[in-house]
């Protein structure tokens, strides 16, 4: 049950545990007219090692007409030789909102195992009324280990986030100075963090250590459903076990 004054929860569960090497998922999404959810996950995503065949999974997620959607799954776990190839497609009709993202973390850190090798493979496209407003790709191949410790890259960090607002109506610009407030709370040496807005959305990022990365990304995801929705500033009690 979702608590008060909040919206009804989806809970993906991956029986396995965790995504092995060529394991294929699809994951489809759809919020009616004028209802509201939020979807996330029951723990951290693991993608096991492979000695060749690549994780594909497919993500669709719809709003309808003056719908509202969260999809906010805890973070990716890539083990080193990891291979993953992901791709999710955000389809809003007029009037509807979208606050969602990821969080994609770069090896078994407390095991002291990085991501050195394998592939990463990352697709976001969101429509608005079946027009791109916003495409994003991240590929990393080849020598992982170099690029991930490279400056001008990943500069060593361990996990990375985007959130995006979409909201149901107005400038996602009215939300630029608290979310950038917000993310000032939390930055450290050891976290960059970003946000800007783009054709009608608000997009924030972070780079850093995995631990505040996660911290950073629920703080500002909560402070946005607050303001742009009205729900609950902090997200529902299964992203806090």
């Amino acid at each position: 049950m979702p608590a008060t004054g909040d919206v009804p929860t989806a809970v993906l569960v991956t029986t396995s545990g965790g995504l092995v090497a060529g394991d294929r998922i699809e994951i489809s999404v759809t919020v009616g007219e004028g209802a509201a959810a939020h979807v996330t996950g029951s723990a951290a995503e693991k993608i096991y090692r492979s000695t060749g065949a690549t994780t594909e999974v497919e993500q669709t997620l719809s709003a309808d007409a003056g719908a509202w959607l969260e999809f906010l799954p805890p973070e990716a776990i890539l083990f080193d030789r990891a291979r993953l190839r992901r791709r999710t497609r955000v389809e809003l009709a007029a009037g509807a909102g979208f606050l969602g993202g990821g969080i994609v973390v770069f090896g078994r850190i407390a095991m002291g195992e990085r991501f050195a090798a394998g592939l990463l493979h990352e697709v976001w496209e969101v429509r608005r009324c079946g027009a791109l407003t916003w495409g994003d790709a991240l590929h990393v191949d080849g020598d992982v280990a170099a690029t991930m410790a490279d400056a001008a890259c990943f500069g060593g960090a361990e996990a990375c986030a985007t959130l995006i607002l979409a909201p149901q109506a107005g400038d996602p610009r009215v939300y630029l100075d608290t979310a950038r407030e917000v993310q000032q709370r939390a930055a450290t040496e050891r976290l960059r963090a970003g946000v800007t807005a783009v054709n009608g959305l608000l997009v924030a990022r972070w780079l850093g250590d995995a631990v505040r990365v996660r911290r950073a990304y629920a703080d500002l995801a909560g402070h946005l459903r607050g303001v742009a929705k009205g729900l609950p500033p902090r997200l529902p009690a299964l992203w806090y076990v």
